[in-house]
């Protein structure tokens, strides 16, 4: 045991060294190797351990040493899961529990679209030889018409007719709704879309007709989709149910056709209502039915004048049909069928001319007279064609068995002892079907009286082309020669499945289109002059559109409807392509003319900030697959969307979260948009003077005549026409003075806004070759000016500027548009601030459906609203009254669902904007005190609205005099007043 000494403490040996061990010893004691024998041993130690690996690396670990940070315990991921697996490495709780490292893929299922393309009676290959064989077998249609009349469900008739229908389409409960592509549209029961489908019917004749038809929205709030539809058809396919007559939506669509110059057939849709639902005896329900044909007719001359050609059975533009039962019919068919049926030949058009009308059968003499016979009898349309129909409808729901065999068999029609254990739906479609057969007559009336694809196209550039009408380009697409210089009018923007781009939809006027071809893709602002709204785009692939599925075609000529890939990054509503390189200029063809306008307005954000770039290019998307749709940032930051009413943005606030960004959004109250107006003439001549002080104008306003700004919007007058057609339209209606007409500079703000700047000065007082030089200056100022007014930052509307007085400095360094626009954007807000300023707000057109007894109660629910009725009618032959209202679009918000609580669900309403009116009260008295969480009264609504709006934009409470008045100005002001306080 070793003295305590040589420990330490803790036990740790500090003594002397102890000897080595014996192994160390008889190291020492083994001889010295040489240094060659060490290295041939290691050379051989080497080559032995290189061949134990090579021939099994694996079998024995390693003993090199392995540092602690370089072990392998686990297979790496590229080992695990393979090299082209993209993995992703986080730190620990970067994440929250609930979110997966690495998220699903998400497939957006907001379509209803076939995998493979239903079989058709015809071949593809078929229809794209007809498409491209010529424009003289091609036609294209609009089908338009009030919202549940019928259109998607005659769209439907003739699906069936020429597509393989399978069975899950089949629903003898809900109506198939083809054309109804996004589940929204199904789920709603209500087309929001436009929607091409391109057919092939066969007439009576047994020739095969090419009929581009595009099923539009019935709903007034997307009167935008019908817009770009008749801007591609060359005839209107108008569908009126028979029991409820001219609605509000076929009356706008009657007036957009006269505008577009579009011929006319009508179908009388829903004729089983009257045997089913109002229970009319046959001879009720044919006045009924001349009754509906008259409305149509009165609005035909209404808005395309005396010569318009006007819709009647006799001329054959009229159809009759109940698409739920699968059946169509016009005149001429009808005869047709009662010479198939009975086997006797004779003139089926002279039979036709006999079945409408005040025209009676004598069975004793075998003769048509327009006499009825002394023992009485029914007129023809009801004793050859209402009675054998109610017969077989009578028969077929009374489920006698035997008497439905034998009315068939008049008919010559035999069906399956099977088909009548069938419910009574399915069972009367059969036997209707069987009976009226397809829809041939149908055809022949839209074969016969709309025009063909070439003929339209010629009508088409004549109307739409802004450019001049002697060019090359223009004799090309009058002819529509496939031949040509290419010319595609787009009009429509329809996002793909995952919304990750749009295809555009339009249609060839000249040349053909093929998948690689390079077009220059102009722009709605495009000019010659100036060419920066145009860009090069390459297109990729060419369809034809199907509803649910799509075509693809090797080629596309001219006077068809295409679908192309590869043009959406620089078109935004509508363009014209053109080939890349052409050696003449071109103009573009005109944009869409509305007929409403979008005057609500939301405010959107997102839920996340940091999505706002998200947020951002979904307003992007939106604002092409929309075309009235709005988007715009407001002064204050926020973003804001303006749409035509509340369904209109319900959808589309619908699309930007689950479509277009998918992200949550916030969303303001809606607001409306409002406009600013005076009602008498400036008070004094009001001037300002450039920073410079080298130039000084003087402006004063006025109120336009009444009328003319709806005139100058609804393209009565254009300020591109020649001045002296200006001129003269001004003279003649609304009786101006010849120099004042031809004085009119522009109109305001944009180039169909409802101002207008006149040139009033004299030559006598002002150098007119100055004031020409800087007119461009004037004319932005002034347009800046209307497009932004000065009680609350909203357009301007109903208001004349008339220049008074003008100087101008001599060098033209010193009458810069820098120095000029301010000026004269300032001059027209001072001249607008002492013509008496007022607000003007929107009013919707509201038209309701009602039963009587719920009458008073919506007289209730509109006075409660600042609304008022103008007229409520029977309608005729139908318990139902439509009550006619106008109520401000600011009080229009939760209007429908207040009246179906207080009518309990009975009443139905529509709303469209309808004009512009004054709201009550003065935006600028500020002796008006506004209480908050109070009505204001109606004399202080003006002062509220302006108010309030500023402080949604973030402005001051209180119009800034000094922001718009120059000094000068004030001090001559404060002399005329003192002035005027001497005199009285």
């Amino acid at each position: 045991m070793q003295p305590e000494a040589e420990y330490d403490d803790f036990g740790n040996y500090i003594g002397p060294e102890l000897a080595d061990s014996e192994d160390e010893e008889e190291e020492d004691e083994e001889p010295m190797v040489g240094e060659d024998d060490e290295a041939a041993a290691n050379a051989r130690l080497d080559m032995m351990q290189q061949e134990e690996e090579e021939e099994d690396p694996e079998d024995e670990p390693s003993s090199s040493i392995v540092l602690h940070e370089d072990k392998k315990y686990y297979p790496t991921a590229e080992e695990t899961f393979g090299a082209e697996t993209e993995t992703l490495v986080m730190e620990e709780d970067a994440q929250p529990l609930e979110v997966p490292i690495i998220a699903p893929v998400r497939h957006k299922k907001v379509e209803v679209l076939e995998r493979e393309a239903p079989e058709t009676n015809y071949s593809n290959e078929f229809l794209a030889g007809l498409l491209n064989s010529s424009a003289d077998v091609t036609r294209n249609i609009a089908v338009v018409g009030h919202l549940h009349h019928g259109k998607t469900t005659v769209m439907d008739m003739l699906v069936e007719q020429t597509h393989d229908v399978r069975h899950e389409w089949r629903n003898n409960e809900r109506a198939m709704r083809f054309t109804d592509t996004r589940l929204d549209e199904q789920q709603r029961g209500v087309s929001l879309k436009m929607v091409p489908m391109t057919l092939v019917l066969e007439s009576s004749s047994g020739k095969s007709h090419v009929m581009n038809l595009v099923d539009t929205p019935g709903h007034i709030n997307f009167n935008d989709e019908v817009t770009a539809g008749l801007r591609l058809a060359d005839g209107v396919l108008l569908c009126v149910d028979v029991v409820e007559g001219v609605m509000l939506v076929t009356d706008k669509v009657l007036k957009q056709a006269a505008a577009e110059g579009l011929p006319i057939c009508l179908v009388l849709t829903k004729v089983d209502r009257l045997i089913t639902e109002l229970k009319l005896p046959p001879n009720d329900a044919y006045h009924k039915i001349r009754h509906t044909i008259e409305e149509v007719n009165a609005l035909i001359v209404k808005y395309g004048g005396e010569d318009a050609q006007q819709v009647s059975p006799l001329t054959g533009n009229v159809a009759f049909s109940s698409a739920q039962s699968g059946w169509s019919f016009t005149l001429q068919s009808f005869s047709q069928l009662y010479c198939d049926v009975f086997g006797i030949s004779f003139d089926t058009n002279e039979f036709a001319r006999r079945l409408w009308g005040d025209v009676y059968f004598h069975p004793d003499s075998r003769t048509f007279k327009k006499k009825p016979p002394p023992a009485g009898a029914e007129r023809t349309f009801v004793a050859f064609i209402l009675e054998p129909l109610y017969k077989i409808y009578s028969q077929v729901l009374g489920e006698a068995d035997v008497s439905v065999r034998a009315t068939l068999e008049e008919f010559g029609v035999f069906l399956k002892p099977s088909t009548f254990t069938q419910d009574v739906k399915p069972l009367l479609k059969q036997s209707c079907s069987a009976v009226f057969g397809s829809a041939t007559g149908l055809c022949d009336m839209l074969v016969k009286h709309l025009p063909l694809s070439r003929a339209g196209t010629a009508t088409k550039v004549e109307r739409l082309y802004t450019g001049p009408q002697d060019s090359d380009i223009v004799a090309h697409m009058r002819a529509c020669n496939p031949a040509g210089p290419l010319v595609v009018h787009i009009a429509k923007l329809f996002p793909k499945t995952d919304a990750s781009a749009f295809d555009a939809f339009g249609r060839i006027l000249s040349g053909t289109v093929k998948p690689g071809d390079k077009v220059r893709v102009l722009g709605e602002t495009y000019t010659p002059e100036d060419e920066e709204d145009s860009a090069v785009a390459e297109v990729t692939a060419v369809w034809v559109y199907q509803a649910r599925y799509r075509v693809s075609l090797p080629r596309a000529t001219a006077g068809n409807w295409v679908l192309l890939e590869g043009l959406d990054a620089t078109i935004t509503k509508t363009a014209t392509l053109v080939p890349e390189f052409l050696d003449e200029d071109v103009h573009i063809i005109r944009p869409l003319q509305f007929h409403t306008q979008s005057v609500v307005k939301v405010a959107v954000e997102p839920l996340n900030p940091r999505e706002l770039p998200k947020m951002v290019e979904g307003l992007r998307c939106i604002n092409k697959s929309y075309p009235l749709a709005v988007t715009k940032v407001e002064e204050s930051g926020e973003h804001a969307i303006l749409g035509t009413g509340e369904l209109y943005l319900d959808s589309l606030m619908k699309d930007l979260r689950e479509l277009y960004s998918e992200i949550e959004v916030k969303v303001a109250d809606p607001v409306v948009s409002f406009a600013e107006t005076v009602v008498e003439t400036s008070q004094l001549k009001c001037f300002a003077e450039t920073p410079n002080k080298r130039n000084k104008l003087t402006m004063v306003a006025e109120p336009l005549d009444r009328g003319l700004a709806e005139d100058i919007e609804g393209g009565a007058v254009s300020i591109d026409w020649p001045r002296k057609k200006v001129g003269a339209f001004f003279q003649e209606k609304y009786e101006w003075d010849l120099l004042a007409a031809r004085s009119i500079w522009a109109f305001g703000p944009e180039r169909q806004g409802a101002n207008i700047l006149v040139d009033d000065t004299l030559s006598s007082d002002v150098d007119k070759s100055l004031l020409n030089a800087v007119k461009d200056s004037i004319v932005q100022g002034f347009q800046w000016g209307t497009r932004e007014g000065p009680l609350c930052d909203e357009p301007i509307r109903n208001v004349k500027y008339k220049i008074m007085n003008a100087e101008i400095a001599s060098e033209p360094l010193a009458r810069g548009g820098g120095q000029l626009i301010p000026t004269s954007r300032r001059v027209c807000y001072s001249a607008f601030l002492m013509a008496t300023p007022r607000l003007m707000e929107p009013v919707y057109y509201v038209e309701i459906q009602t039963p009587a007894d719920c009458i008073s109660a919506i007289y209730n629910v509109l006075g409660k609203r600042r609304g008022h009725v103008t007229e409520d009618v029977l309608r005729p032959g139908t318990p139902i009254y439509l009550v006619k209202a106008l109520l401000p679009v600011i009080e229009s918000f939760g209007f429908e669902t207040d009246l179906r609580y207080h009518t309990q669900g009975q009443a139905f309403c529509l709303s469209v904007f309808d004009h512009w009116q004054i709201v009550p009260g003065d935006p600028l008295d500020k002796s008006v005190e506004l209480r908050p969480l109070e009505p204001a009264p109606v004399q202080a609504l003006a002062r509220e609205f302006m108010v309030k709006t500023r402080r949604r934009k973030g402005m001051s409470e209180d119009v800034s005099i000094n922001r718009f008045f120059d000094d000068p100005l004030l001090l001559e002001m404060a002399r005329q007043d003192a002035d005027l306080q001497q005199i009285f």
